[in-house]
């Protein structure tokens, strides 16, 4: 954990109707020390009762942040959740540490108002120096075709404010679902969302909404990722040891 947060983003407007339950999966994510974080993107006409409330159980259980919105709200609203779950993530790793300093039962919010000042600030620097791994999920499944081209734009304006950040962030991008598989991959690891603007324009949409296989999916990239880190490590010992 130390150095590193790890987020899934998942955007979608509807509950998911196939696969496994995404709050189980969501709950594991967590357990693997990934933040779950979930935009439900509403219609102007109609609310989509079920599908908003899926979304807030699965933030919940991935201890994560939701927010329902509206399509032209998508922008602001991307932002303020990676960097809430952002803090949050790390109001626990510090609550975490100060268990440990201070004995079991003190939270943060026992700390005098000077102290817990002081933490503050260690959180903000925190968050503005470890790593980020975000893994973006877009749901494309036929009543999100409207609402792309607001997604990406989102994306775009969260890859500039995030890279504004002194610690580096990686992104990458699915969509789901997947032609053969539960996802499919439409960007690899990068520090810039701005290889999404071709990716857009390729995207169908159609299908259903395999929210928990997707969420599933989706934790085997970070375990992806992590072998791979570990294998270049390693190499990397071998050449300078």
């Amino acid at each position: 954990m130390k150095g590193t947060l790890k987020q899934i983003l998942l955007m979608t407007d509807g509950h998911s109707n196939y696969g496994e339950d995404p709050v189980a999966i969501a709950k594991l994510a967590q357990e693997y020390g990934i933040t779950v974080n979930v935009i439900g993107i509403s219609d102007e006409n109609r609310e989509n009762e079920k599908g908003l409330q899926e979304v807030e159980a699965v933030a919940m259980a991935g201890g994560g942040v939701s927010q329902i919105v509206f399509a032209r709200q998508l922008a602001k609203t991307v932002q303020m959740v990676t960097r809430k779950a952002m803090t949050q993530t790390l109001h626990g790793v510090i609550n975490q540490e100060l268990k440990q300093i201070l004995g079991k039962n003190e939270e943060m919010e026992d700390l005098s108002p000077d102290k817990r000042g002081e933490l503050m600030e260690v959180v903000d620097e925190l968050g503005e120096t470890v790593l980020l791994e975000v893994v973006v999920l877009i749901d494309t499944s036929a009543s999100m075709e409207s609402k792309l081209p607001m997604v990406q734009e989102a994306l775009i304006d969260l890859s500039i404010s995030l890279n504004a950040r002194t610690g580096d962030t990686m992104f990458s991008l699915y969509s789901f679902p997947g032609r053969k598989k539960p996802i499919d991959r439409l960007v690899d690891w990068t520090p810039k969302l701005n290889a999404l603007t071709n990716t857009f324009s390729k995207l169908s949409t159609g299908g259903m909404t395999p929210t928990g296989p997707a969420l599933k999916a989706a934790l085997e990239v970070f375990e992806q990722r992590r072998g791979k880190r570990r294998l270049e490590e390693d190499e990397d010992e071998q050449l300078h040891g």
